[in-house]
């Protein structure tokens, strides 16, 4: 007898739609199994095949925190290049890697947890380095090119699965789990959501995270916006991936929900489909789903909603289909051509700012001092991958103008710590340990000794140890010994040289000195504990505990004359400052100023003062405001991962022209800054869109070794918008880049409008006499802003200029069209009435929740005093009445025209809770078209006003 085949079930059926395959499979799992897989640590199904399954794979910038990959440049550098085919091709070879390393290591995942983008709105949010540019269309172009690389372009099968982060108005990291972002209507519109909604619509994202914070007083992961917009921007089923503990917070920080159950069922209705929650323990969230289901906060049908969701991923990950996948046999990992392209992005990330005296590029033979504490650095961020090759601004240069060309001073202080007893902290050498952390190329391998407690811990005696000592702002210092070990403090409390950088989530090598009696305590800033010399060793001891050493700070060499002495012998001086990325200014902690650090400035001071002939090179995460009148050049790049040094030295030496161009406004100070919560980008004028000082770099600024000469500019109606040309010649004397950017501005616009708004731009490669004649096409709603009045988008009609050129603020050729448009009309408030949230403009207010479901309403700041406006209502032939929706307690004043009060409305005290609404009215005399004014005092939320004759 003939053995038979078992059928095929029908989700394993390639022949079959997708849509009926995930329903198959869905229609198979049980209750339970599908509750399973609500956690980002999905369990396998054993009985019907099926994998476990692991949602997020950090992949920013190369794949990170699985080890050794190719690290390209940090994603603010990837916006500087304004190079989308570059970006497209790095993600191409992120989502490739990613896919080598799963064939070797199944905890690798493909759900990946990139782009972010976030616009870079306030230049002191701590990660600025993750986000692309201040322009939602700039970011929209590149996150779309790199979610395209990530996914590949098989019409059928995803390479990786790219999720955009993080889902909404999320630009600060101080206490990110309870501040709200208030965003008013245009704002909501034209520009946060404009960045997701544009690469939504591409057609290459899998899903979103959603961020810790709260917008309008409700926190994203029960967001409406999820269902209202997201979801209606592609036909695809988007995944949504909480952030890591988010959903908890919804009760344990953010108190909006009494219960986990309650919380968990409100986001899994606004939209979540996988929860990240308490690492790989999924059972709290399994018993929190189980809870309210028994409780009818949930269906079954919310459940499958959210499990349709991440099968639909999975399929098409390939993961049913190993033998037609195209990817799953993909092995490329660190391969020349990876290589090449990070040192390819890392040079078209170098943004050259200011070049006086033809400075640069060096010439052959030139005999240069690098100095700084970031010349022989390569860091790395949060977000990296384990270096397998590096490359420092020191070691470049010695590649390019050979080590005879070349010389180095780090810049740090060199110090001892001397106690009271005369001992000096001392650094112990541990037999073995240096061999045993350093890998086959020398370099100290941070995995094998953060951490570390079988290390000696310092101890103190007669000589001590000279320690290099670097101040990195706001006096958080780090000390490292002279093998290149850092100080830092383990679980027992130690303190040792044990740490190749600093790092980790906590970062636990970084200090600060306080002044104390004659002398200075020192203090572990991962801790917060004090350190003290003990018989056993140097400890940091616990609160209350505590019988900390005062030190003594004894210096050996300032780094600034260290910097002097290199500076002096140099034909030019190349000096390297910045930040560490995970030092004052990452995720969890915003910057606290602009300002380059002191220890940086003097420095900077110091060879300027021994060799006028100085280069300034900012590696850092986010831009500074730096004084510099009287410096020759002054080039930016962020942290640029591992060919970073090869590529500052080529650019350097002129082997690159520069091209890249700044993606975000480069304040003059901290005075030009609004508060780091104040979300309204139009009522504070922020980002180059509204900022109406001088800024010290504008926003697309970056110079060339090339010159350009911008001229026949063409423009003009077409149907679906407007057509410009334009040509651009190399009128130099090397092949470079240009960067070519379009502007558009209303010219008499009836609202805030944006001063200029980047419409298109193109990167061309020019040979020295050599033109190309650019045609750009922008699409009508590029002239459109939401129209609070109508609830929708608008283009008015009348004059708008086009405005071509090399930055925001260089334009080169200006011409002007005129649209059709849509003309205004006055607020239909007889019809609508007016939802407090869609005024014109406001002072002393915040958008909050209406109710937790949906919908916002508007509070006096403080539960103060503030004011709204909203102008040309239409009252027709006349209103009688005034009717309010509040809550809480006060009063609301109604004025026309910025007239006397016609009428107060007050709340009673006593009112039971924020969302519990009363209505209120009052009789006014009211007809034809007139501003309408809304005085709020006291701690109310208003919802709504209606008019009735």
């Amino acid at each position: 007898m003939t053995a038979q085949t078992p059928p095929v079930l029908p989700f394993r059926d390639p022949r079959l739609p997708l849509a009926r395959r995930v329903d198959d499979l869905l229609e198979r799992l049980t209750l339970d199994e599908r509750i399973a897989l609500l956690h980002q640590f999905a369990p396998a199904v054993e009985r019907l095949g099926v994998a476990a399954f692991r949602t997020g794979q950090e992949a920013l910038h190369g794949v990170a925190w699985m080890g050794p990959a190719t690290v390209f440049p940090q994603a603010v550098g990837l916006g500087a290049t304004w190079n989308e085919d570059l970006v497209r091709r790095v993600g191409e070879a992120v989502s490739t890697e990613a896919r080598a390393m799963r064939a070797r290591d199944d905890r690798v995942g493909l759900n990946v947890w990139a782009p972010v983008v976030n616009l870079l709105r306030h230049p002191l949010w701590g990660r600025n380095e993750e986000g692309y540019s201040e322009d939602p269309g700039l970011t929209s172009a590149i996150a779309t090119a790199y979610t395209r690389g990530l996914r590949g372009d098989h019409p059928v099968f995803w390479r990786t699965a790219p999720v955009l982060k993080h889902w909404l108005a999320h630009n600060n990291e101080t206490e990110r789990d309870l501040t709200s972002s208030s965003v008013r209507p245009r704002v909501l519109h034209e520009y946060d959501l404009r960045a997701f909604r544009d690469t939504v619509r591409a057609g290459a994202v899998a899903g979103v995270m959603p961020a810790y914070n709260l917008v309008n007083g409700r926190p994203n992961h029960v967001s409406p916006y999820l269902e209202e917009h997201l979801r209606t921007w592609t036909d695809e089923d988007l995944l949504v991936c909480s952030d890591a503990g988010a959903p908890s917070n919804l009760v344990d920080s953010e108190h909006y929900f009494d219960t986990h159950a309650e919380a968990t069922a409100a986001a899994l209705r606004a939209g979540v489909d996988s929860f990240t929650d308490h690492g790989t323990d999924s059972s709290k969230t399994i018993d929190r789903v189980r809870t309210a289901l028994a409780e009818d906060l949930l269906s079954e049908d919310d459940i499958d909603r959210a499990v349709r969701r991440q099968l639909s991923v999975r399929f098409r990950l390939g993961e049913f289909d190993p033998e037609a996948d195209p990817y799953a046999h993909t092995r490329d990992f660190d391969t020349p051509a990876h290589r090449a392209l990070a040192q390819e992005a890392a040079e078209q990330a170098v943004v050259l700012l200011k070049n006086e005296g033809g400075l640069l590029p060096l010439a052959e033979g030139t005999r240069v001092a690098v100095v700084g504490l970031l010349a022989d650095e390569c860091k790395l961020d949060w977000y990296s991958g384990t270096l397998i090759h590096r490359s420092t601004p020191l070691e470049g240069l010695y590649e390019r103008f050979g080590a005879g060309h070349v010389t180095f001073a780090e810049g740090v202080d060199r110090v001892r710590l001397r106690t009271p007893a005369g001992t000096y902290l001392t650094v112990r050498e541990a037999a073995g340990a240096g061999d045993e952390a350093r890998g086959a190329d020398g370099a100290l391998d941070p995995a094998l000794l953060a951490g570390r407690t079988d290390l000696p811990p310092l101890t103190a005696d007669a000589d001590g140890t000279e320690l290099a000592m670097a101040d990195w702002g706001d006096g958080v210092l780090t000390f490292r010994a002279p093998d290149g070990r850092y100080l830092s403090v383990a679980d027992d409390g130690y303190v040792r040289a044990s740490a190749d950088q600093p790092g980790g989530w906590v970062v636990q090598e970084t200090f600060r000195l306080e002044p104390h009696a004659h002398g200075h305590l020192l203090r572990h800033t991962g801790t917060g504990g004090h350190v003290s010399v003990a018989a056993d060793g140097v400890k940091v001891a616990a609160a209350g505990e505590e019988h900390p050493t005062v030190f003594e700070l004894v210096v050996a060499e300032r780094g600034e004359d260290a910097v002097a002495r290199a500076a002096a012998g140099a034909d030019v001086v190349v000096v390297v400052a910045g930040n560490d990325p995970h030092i004052n200014g990452r995720e969890t902690e915003d910057r606290t100023t602009l300002r380059l650090p002191a220890h940086q400035e003097r420095l900077l001071r110091a060879a300027r003062a021994a060799n006028p002939r100085t280069v300034l090179v900012l590696t850092s995460a986010y831009p500074y405001a730096v004084d510099h009148t009287g410096l020759p050049a002054l080039l930016w790049t962020a942290h640029g991962g591992q060919a970073a040094g090869t590529a500052l030295a080529r650019v350097l030496a002129g082997d690159v022209s520069p091209a890249g161009r700044l993606p975000q406004t480069w304040y003059a100070s901290d005075a030009d800054l609004p508060g780091l919560l104040d979300y309204d980008v139009i009522g504070s004028r922020q980002t180059y869109l509204y900022f109406e000082g001088t800024p010290l770099f504008p926003f697309g600024h970056g110079l060339s070794y090339g010159d350009f000469r911008y001229d026949g500019l063409e423009c003009g109606t077409e149907d679906g918008g407007v057509r410009v040309a334009f040509t651009v010649t190399n009128t130099g004397d090397r092949t470079a880049d240009e960067v070519a950017q379009l502007y558009v501005r209303a010219v008499d616009p009836s609202v805030p409008r944006p001063r200029r708004e980047l419409a298109a731009h193109r990167r061309v490669t020019l040979a020295p006499g050599a033109s190309a004649r650019l045609v750009l096409h922008v699409p009508q709603e590029a002239f459109a802003f939401w129209d609070v009045a109508q609830g929708r988008y608008r283009v008015a009609p009348g004059a708008y200029e086009l405005l071509a050129g090399a930055s925001s603020e260089d334009v080169r050729l200006t011409g002007t069209v005129r649209l059709g448009g849509e003309p205004a009309t006055p607020r239909p408030v007889l019809v609508r009435g007016l939802d407090a949230a869609d005024f014109d403009d406001q002072r002393g207010t915040e958008i909050v929740d209406r109710a937790k479901a949906a919908g916002d309403a508007v509070t006096p700041v403080g539960a103060g005093t503030g004011e709204l406006l909203f102008q040309d209502c239409d009252f027709g032939d006349g209103v009688a009445r005034v009717t309010v929706e509040a809550a809480g307690e006060g009063e609301i004043a109604f004025s026309l025209n910025g007239g006397p009060v016609l009428a107060v409305l007050p709340l009673s005290p006593g009112t039971p809770g924020p969302y519990d609404y009363t209505t209120l009215s009052a009789d006014v005399t009211a007809a034809g078209v007139h501003d309408v004014h809304l005085g709020l005092r006291g701690p109310l939320r208003l919802a709504h006003v209606g008019f009735s004759g």
